[in-house]
């Protein structure tokens, strides 16, 4: 059976955004570049890690994570990727605004969910047919997922920095537990950690 799975890079103090996050800034002040500086600086040392990112047969994300709004959409927008976003799936974005789906280059289609969490999930899972299920991001979406004891692996990709505020991983989750999984990997850079979520 498919999992669900969620990869999310953090601090070391489990922020996995920066304050003040913007259209210029969308990680927040002090994020972006500490938090995810080994995918760009490291690709190879990290490829088998990169590839399990975007392995799923669908993706969840929150809006946050598509784009800087809030309220009612910007037709214009279409996510921060540019035209071919690297997803190369479903994507169900989490919403309180109806839209349509946005189609991209690639195979990634934008589809927006005002429905909550499981329906999200259940379509997400029906578009992902025997493929997992990745819960994208952001903080809250993924902490969501966690407290309603959806996420079946965790994978914590932890840069060593400490950001010391922004978007916090874990508030809210309750009591959970993390079995882990793997060997432990990484560089200066960042340590890959992978845990099954024990409900």
């Amino acid at each position: 059976m498919s999992k669900v799975t969620c990869d999310i890079a953090m601090s070391v103090d489990g922020f996995v955004a920066g304050p003040n996050q913007s259209l210029e800034k969308p990680l927040g002040e002090g994020a972006e570049q500490r938090l995810h500086i080994w995918m760009f600086d490291e690709p190879e040392a990290h490829a088998a890690v990169i590839e399990g990112i975007t392995a799923a047969g669908a993706f969840i994300m929150g809006r946050n994570m598509f784009g800087p709004g809030r309220d009612a959409w910007d037709m214009d927008w279409s996510g921060w990727w540019g035209d071919e976003p690297p997803y190369h799936a479903p994507v169900f974005v989490l919403t309180h605004h109806p839209r349509e789906p946005l189609p991209m280059k690639g195979g990634t289609t934008f589809n927006f969910v005002t429905e909550g969490i499981e329906s999200a999930l259940a379509q997400a899972r029906e578009a992902a047919g025997d493929r997992d299920v990745a819960i994208a991001g952001g903080a809250l979406t993924v902490n969501q997922y966690l407290a309603a004891g959806l996420i079946d692996e965790l994978r914590l990709h932890v840069a060593p920095v400490i950001l010391g505020r922004g978007e916090r991983l874990f508030d809210g989750v309750g009591d959970t537990n993390l079995e882990p999984v793997g060997e432990v990997s990484g560089t200066s850079l960042v340590t890959h950690l992978k845990y099954r979520v024990v409900r």
